[in-house]
């Protein structure tokens, strides 16, 4: 959310309803319920994207800064770091966005790192020592990690010499989320503000076609995120949706101070269906998420502006269908039913 305006980035590929040639989609809307497409936000046309501009995150800065950290494929398919700005404040569906000069800002570098598993990194949040950290899903000497890097200016990163969390019991995690919750409280926290003593932290990821999470603490002097539980089996972890719903991305709506997450549903269709019906996926309902007054599992419902949808109650008393029966409801659309 960003002057006034709901932004929303996606994967898209601008030449068909089948995956490749990725590049950022970009919709903007008022009430997250009308949404207008907009052009292409980020494409695949400098050295560090040329194979595709896969997932990212926005932040804002002081200063009511705006600024997108992306992965990109570069010519040897390592997967790498860039930045975008956008081009033009004073439009306020930001069409176009401007590449930083000294893209890839992260590289694949390091003991351990698997150059073509690491990607994904979070919005970012200000430490006590007043360096932005961001975190990367990576594989790590075979185990998935939320690797973890600082800047001063969110252009120069220094990988941190441990990761935000890592466990072997997978070999990597796609589209990492870290952020702050308040058991019992259904209002949302920015990362970067004053976190309050009591307030809780997740780290969701994704993997094995679902997203799932952990509840724990972030502490500050080690920098690292501390789970109030530690489970080695991996299908034992929380699930945000135990439905179709995977690669989720939440964020702080400071406009009415709540965190929605919104994720994505690969449709079962096959890839000529998609392809006759002209696209593939669709975006679930965005939910305001938060945590539940014993501070142990997230709780989540369909954002308030849904209830707009709505149409006139349509009451019927006293029926009794038999099998097989019908009873047909007038003056409702099959959507509302």
């Amino acid at each position: 959310y960003y002057n006034g305006i709901y932004h929303e980035f996606y994967q898209y590929n601008p030449n068909g309803s089948v995956w490749g040639n990725i590049v950022w989609g970009h919709s903007v809307s008022t009430d997250l319920i009308n949404w207008i497409p907009l052009e292409a936000a980020i494409e695949r046309d400098t050295p560090s994207d040329i194979n595709g501009c896969w997932t990212g995150s926005a932040t804002i800065l002081p200063g009511n800064r705006l600024v997108i950290i992306y992965t990109g494929a570069d010519p040897e398919k390592r997967q790498v770091q860039n930045i975008v700005v956008p081009k033009n404040l004073s439009d306020p569906y930001l069409r176009e966005w401007t590449k930083a000069g000294n893209n890839p800002v992260i590289q694949p570098v390091g003991p351990g790192l698997n150059s073509g598993q690491f990607r994904d990194p979070t919005t970012g949040w200000i430490g006590p020592d007043g360096l932005w950290r961001i975190a990367v899903g990576a594989e790590l000497n075979g185990d998935s990690a939320a690797l973890l890097y600082k800047s001063k200016d969110f252009l120069n990163w220094t990988r941190v010499d441990h990761p935000l969390y890592s466990s072997n019991s997978s070999s990597m995690w796609e589209c990492p989320d870290f952020f702050a919750v308040l058991p019992g409280n259904s209002g949302g926290l920015d990362l970067s503000a004053a976190i309050p003593n009591a307030a809780k932290h997740v780290l969701k990821m994704s993997l094995d076609s679902c997203d799932k999470y952990m509840i724990g603490v972030y502490d500050l002097k080690s920098d690292t995120f501390i789970p109030d539980t530690v489970l080695d089996d991996r299908r034992l972890w929380s699930r945000i949706d135990y439905g179709n719903f995977y690669a989720s991305k939440s964020f702080f709506d400071s406009k009415k101070g709540r965190r929605i997450i919104w994720g994505w549903t690969n449709e079962t269709d096959s890839s000529s269906d998609d392809v006759a019906k002209g696209w593939a996926g669709i975006h679930a309902i965005p939910r305001t998420i938060w945590l539940d007054s014993h501070g142990k599992q997230l709780l989540q419902w369909p954002v308030e502006e849904v209830e707009s949808l709505r149409g006139n109650e349509i009451n019927h008393q006293g029926l009794e269908l038999k099998k097989g029966g019908l009873f047909e409801i007038k003056g409702a659309d099959s959507f509302q039913g």
